[in-house]
């Protein structure tokens, strides 16, 4: 099974046997010279460096041609022109290969593949991600969304923190440097600076933690304390939300999913909150974490097996498609 994943920054092919078992996968990032994400310029970015990227995975021993079964593709959601470069190559391998072609939901992929990882069989996953901040649990043959974000996705907050203090995209890597920096100097407990606390219910907020975190670098705290902080309350809310969510659904796994659960301090937070619940957390590698051609390979592979395809008709992308849009037929 191919999988080809192009919803936002990334564009990745990425390869899975039809027992599950994970081969190649190759990746390259957009990275904007300034600003955040600009869709067009990625579009851009993932039509130059396509034909490279295939070559490569072409190229494998694991490779060949003959034995792909299917090429699956993500279908939504994302960023409209991204979707597309992602939607037309899947197409026309589809029709070379004469193979179904499979849109699946880019959500539930970075589901799918943690449990293919992590052996985890009915979780509740913590989707931190650029885009997406989501809470899911699976119930009557969909992943639902038990809480969310209200307006900005934890990976956005953070770079969009990153990019008014100088730093790159993508600035969550260096923000956690900066915060573990900043724990291992200093006394946490004496030098905590209160931001918003976004917890609404079972939603969170990151907007005005955000704007409040901007503020406090103006009033001259440092860049290191600020990014510290930040992180605390932003994945403190993430882990009340998931707890919350496990309460109710008596679920005893969380899986971390989405490019911020690379973080090691969200990670020692699910760790401390399951522990302390007789609970267990998981999550993939890094590798996984992030968006990668594989989830969207393993995702299309479970599909295949139960016989389901894409029809070129019903291919058309859809950016806003939601994690609780697509019905659970493989399980």
């Amino acid at each position: 099974m191919l999988g080809i994943e192009s919803t936002a920054h990334t564009l990745s092919f990425g390869m899975v046997d039809m027992d599950g078992k994970l081969s190649s996968s190759f990746s390259n990032l957009f990275r904007p010279e300034e600003g955040g994400i600009h869709p067009r310029e990625a579009a851009d970015h993932h039509c130059l460096k396509a034909s490279n990227l295939l070559e490569n995975i072409m190229s494998t021993e694991f490779f060949n041609s003959n034995e792909i079964e299917a090429v699956a593709f993500s279908q939504g959601p994302g960023l409209g022109p991204c979707l597309r470069v992602g939607a037309s190559i899947a197409r026309t391998l589809s029709k070379v290969w004469n193979v179904p072609l499979i849109g699946v939901n880019h959500c539930v992929a970075h589901i799918e593949i943690g449990k293919n990882q992590t052996g985890c069989k009915d979780p509740v996953l913590l989707y931190v991600s650029g885009g997406n901040t989501q809470v899911i649990a699976s119930s009557r043959n969909k992943y639902r969304v038990m809480g969310e974000t209200l307006d900005i996705g934890i990976g956005n907050m953070l770079d969009k923190f990153a990019r008014t203090q100088g730093i790159p995209f993508p600035g969550g890597p260096e923000i956690e440097i900066l915060a573990n920096r900043f724990a291992l100097n200093h006394d946490i407990n004496a030098n905590f600076i209160n931001l918003p606390y976004g917890v609404q219910g079972m939603d969170i907020g990151f907007s005005g933690m955000l704007t409040a975190a901007e503020r406090k670098i103006i009033d001259g705290n440092s860049l290191e304390s600020i990014c510290w902080s930040l992180q605390e309350h932003a994945f403190a809310s993430c882990i009340e939300v998931a707890e919350r969510a496990m309460a109710h659904t008596g679920k005893n796994e969380l899986l971390l999913g989405g490019g911020v659960a690379c973080n090691s301090r969200i990670r020692e937070m699910a760790e401390i909150m399951c522990e302390e619940r007789g609970a267990k957390a998981y999550w993939p590698e890094k590798r996984f974490c992030i968006d990668n051609g594989t989830m969207i390979a393993e995702l299309g592979r479970l599909l295949h097996k139960v016989g389901y395809s894409t029809n070129l008709s019903d291919s058309a992308i859809n950016p806003m498609l939601r994690t609780d849009h697509t019905e659970i037929i493989w399980d």
